[in-house]
């Protein structure tokens, strides 16, 4: 029960924090939206900043583990293309987690600096060695990895971040087809970009 509670807790303060930002949302608000008493969502969490970092810390672990073709999978066409569709994945599924993250950094991550310089800045020279690997055994075109985990950020969480403006010009929500559409023409543009001409699996 706890960890059920705990995450509608989680999913309603994604969604009010992306709406609403750090400063607007309130816990009387998160409380409503996930229909507890505000004592209630105190006990789990005794303020708007820790419940806050939890929700960053949430999308941050779910992108960790998206990452983990990395390590797991010994070619990078199949490493990339595992990452590049699990993050497009996961922009469908967790949207108002990504404008979160999104939020927070465009103002300069007055709450979650921290978590930039030690987190995401591990978890990035990590990957920048494994990209730095195949380039050295010929495997993928000489480039800088930064920009390559950037490029691949930018453009999978645009699909979360800006799907508003996805979907109004789409006439509605992308449908599975479109969705597996997007996810191939993105994954094709990057790898044959960086050197890899290969076909998704069958």
């Amino acid at each position: 029960m706890r960890e059920e509670t705990e995450r509608a807790i989680l999913d309603a303060a994604e969604v009010v924090f992306a709406e609403k930002g750090f400063g607007g949302a309130t816990m009387q608000a998160i409380a409503d939206s996930c229909g507890l008493p505000k004592a209630n969502l105190h006990y789990y969490f005794a303020s708007k900043e820790k419940l806050y970092r939890r929700v960053v810390e949430r999308i941050f672990t779910i992108w960790l583990e998206a990452a983990d073709s990395f390590e797991t999978e010994g070619s990078p066409d199949v490493a990339l293309r595992s990452y590049i569709a699990r993050k497009m994945q996961l922009s469908r599924e967790h949207r108002y987690g990504s404008k979160v993250w999104a939020n927070e950094v465009m103002h300069g991550a007055p709450i979650i600096q921290d978590y930039l310089e030690t987190n995401l800045r591990s978890w990035t020279e990590t990957r920048v060695t494994v990209i730095r690997r195949w380039i050295d055994e010929g495997r993928v075109r000489p480039i800088d990895p930064r920009w390559l985990l950037y490029m691949i950020w930018a453009t999978t969480q645009h699909y979360a971040d800006f799907a508003h403006q996805i979907e109004t010009l789409n006439h509605g929500p992308l449908d599975d087809a479109q969705w597996a559409g997007a996810t191939e023409t993105v994954c094709d543009i990057i790898l044959r970009g960086i050197g890899i001409d290969s076909d998704p699996p069958a």
